[in-house]
């Protein structure tokens, strides 16, 4: 199939599966023009049932500061100055952010944080926030991404220490580029339930070492709990599985195109969670204890699948589940139709709900309203169920393959029986990590340019210009702008790795099972972060195939900190970081730009003979192979001139 041309100003690109690739047929004119004339903040009554048997005040918050605003009411930033006592909750806390303290956007309309309030702490991916004007973090001592260990020196005048281990915390700091206030980044997500207490000694401003003078030096805040963060969502897929028993989903297949790789598309049925029919635009819906509820008037929606299927085979294969792309679709499982014609997987794919390409003129609407942000994290979660009933489809003797679309000629099955295993390539590597966590579908998983953290990523990506100029145009006020993808990452915890990181390679959810995972990195990416990538690996624990790069090609002290090397012969969790030859990314959150950047190695894998011979043997064998020998994984050199 030739993929479908993408208009970004007046280029036309023509992505491959692996791309993180721009919206299908959408300028950056139809996104601004989009947010004209749409519909306004939703009601707050609509969702003010807690995620939990817990209680939630719908009342507007009094405000705990002397004056309203961003800088005045929520820094330092997280901390629990900003939550209530709550004795139902794990943590014994509950979020009380002031309703009076969050960014207005230029009509006036505050950011509605009902939903983020109903959390029992603040994200594991938490950015540390507060001010020092004129501060040098360099001069100060403060480390920056490049040389994360020196946080844990008692030289480093910033400490994070959890205070239920008291281990020091790693850490890197940076000034945010247009509100010029302090962040930290944790360089291995906070531990779920865990309390941190940051102190902050002497800083200097670069103007001969002056002290700076600080509001707060000494603050702590609480991490959300696994109930608080994976609750909804593991709540929503024992549901559906209830619904399914030991069966698999009612499903339609509504075309099949012949070949010696059939393209087989359809629908199934999963149940739905969201206020409308679940299309975009919708919300989460509670019963009296808080859970979500299937929609009486909508009880069903119909995910739309697509899979690429082998037309004969002289045993079952294996069925590969693919997760797309930025606002993608389904449609780029077909990059897999080479591997089906070899006779070695059946490929299938839904759509990320809430991040496909459907999904984008909602999401323009919510950038210039972010009261909205529940609609697409909610949405999200729809998602993730159907990748689990999918799976189901995949594995079950009561599934696909009692349709004849994927039989062979003679009746009998092409997909093998409780086989699947899972891809998913750039925001299928940072949702895919969540899908993996709450699965019991797939055991192994490979996960492309991945990584975790949307509020990190984001001013980080070479894609987010694209989005900006619409956030910006709503929120006017440089700290709006940085505390608003703060805000909304306590809500995106629900359905991207961040929130489920913790429980991938190691202490899985009450009846799952670990999962092993590759990471596919690619050095200098310019849409996944590479410190965002390095995060995730050490935050599950995977090893890195070394040495990761040669010398001299990173800008850190020690390249890929805190991640243990691999000794082959090696089956758990690992991360690859390949080198195509694009130099190395800019330090600070800023994305890479072409020329000073190179080219954007991000899609590059999809080239690359051995990623996808690493990849597949992988998932098919259980084992990670040496494909690079002795030294770093090099691939093509597309910057080599």
């Amino acid at each position: 199939m030739t993929p479908r041309a993408i208009t970004v100003g007046n280029r036309r690109l023509f992505p491959k599966a692996y791309k993180y690739s721009l919206p299908f047929g959408i300028t950056l004119a139809v996104l601004i023009a989009s947010c004209g004339g749409g519909k306004n903040s939703q009601s707050v009554d609509s969702t003010t049932a807690p995620q939990d048997s817990t209680t939630v005040v719908s009342t507007p918050l009094k405000p705990q500061c002397s004056e309203p605003g961003v800088v005045a009411c929520l820094l330092p930033w997280p901390s629990n100055r900003l939550t209530v006592a709550d004795s139902t909750t794990v943590t014994g806390l509950r979020l009380s952010i002031p309703s009076d303290a969050v960014p207005t956007n230029i009509d006036g309309i505050a950011m509605d944080v009902t939903d983020q309030n109903r959390a029992d702490g603040f994200s594991p991916n938490s950015l540390i926030v507060f001010e020092a004007p004129g501060v040098d973090l360099l001069g100060s001592g403060v480390p920056d991404s490049t040389d994360i260990g020196r946080s844990l020196e008692d030289s480093n005048p910033i400490k994070i220490v959890d205070q239920q281990t008291q281990a020091k915390w790693p850490f890197w700091g940076e000034l945010d580029v247009q509100s010029q206030l302090v962040t930290l980044r944790p360089a291995t997500a906070f531990l779920e339930g865990h309390t941190y207490e940051i102190t902050i000694g002497s800083l200097l401003t670069g103007t001969g070492g002056v002290e700076v003078p600080l509001a707060t030096s000494q603050w702590s805040f609480t991490i959300a709990s696994e109930q608080s963060l994976s609750g909804r969502l593991l709540h929503e897929r024992s549901v559906a599985y209830e619904q399914i028993g030991d069966g698999a989903p009612a499903f339609k297949v509504d075309s099949v195109t012949p070949g010696a790789v059939r393209t087989v598309e359809g629908t199934f049925d999963i149940p739905n969670f969201l206020s409308n029919d679940g299309s975009p635009g919708g919300h989460l819906l509670f019963d009296d204890l808080g859970n979500p509820m299937i929609n009486e008037e909508f009880p069903k929606y119909s995910a739309a699948f697509r899979c690429v299927v082998p037309d004969q085979v002289t045993a079952p294969v294996p069925a590969l589940l693919y997760g797309h792309g930025l606002l993608g679709d389904r449609g780029q499982v077909d990059f897999f139709g080479t591997f089906a014609g070899q006779g070695l997987i059946t490929a299938c794919a839904v759509d990320w709900l809430g991040m496909a390409s459907e999904d984008i003129v909602n999401l323009a609407e919510i950038l210039a309203d972010m009261s909205r942000f529940n609609e697409q994290a909610d949405r999200m979660l729809q998602g993730l169920i159907a990748f689990q009933l999918l799976g189901r489809l995949t594995n079950s003797a009561d599934g696909f393959v009692t349709d004849p679309a994927f039989q062979n000629a003679d009746g009998s099955p092409i997909i093998a029986q409780d086989s699947t295993v899972f891809v998913g390539n750039s925001q299928g590597g940072i949702l895919g990590g969540a899908a993996s966590a709450i699965s019991t579908e797939w055991k192994r998983a490979v996960l492309g340019v991945p990584g975790m953290n949307y509020s990190l990523l984001l001013p980080r990506s070479s894609d987010w210009p694209q989005f900006q100029v619409t956030y910006e145009t709503a929120y006017t006020k440089t700290e709006d702008r940085l505390m608003g993808l703060a805000l909304i990452q306590l809500l995106w915890d629900r359905g991207e790795n961040g929130g489920y990181a913790q429980h991938l390679s190691g202490n899985p959810y009450e009846g799952f099972e670990a999962k092993d995972l590759l990471l596919v990195g690619a050095f200098g990416d310019h849409q996944v972060a590479n410190v965002s990538t390095e995060i995730l690996a050490r935050t599950i624990g995977a090893k890195v195939h070394s040495p990761a790069l040669l010398d001299g090609r990173s800008s850190d002290v020690v390249p890929l900190w805190g991640i243990d090397p691999i000794t082959y012969p090696y089956s758990g969790s690992a991360l690859v970081m390949w080198d195509y030859g694009t130099p190395a990314p800019p330090i600070g959150p800023e994305p890479p730009s072409e020329p000073e950047f190179g080219l954007d190695p991000h899609g590059a894998g999809s080239d690359e003979t051995l990623v996808l011979v690493q990849a597949l043997g992988y998932l098919l064998s259980g084992g990670l192979q040496n494909v690079c020998g002795e030294g770093p994984c090099i691939g093509t050199q597309i910057d080599s001139q």
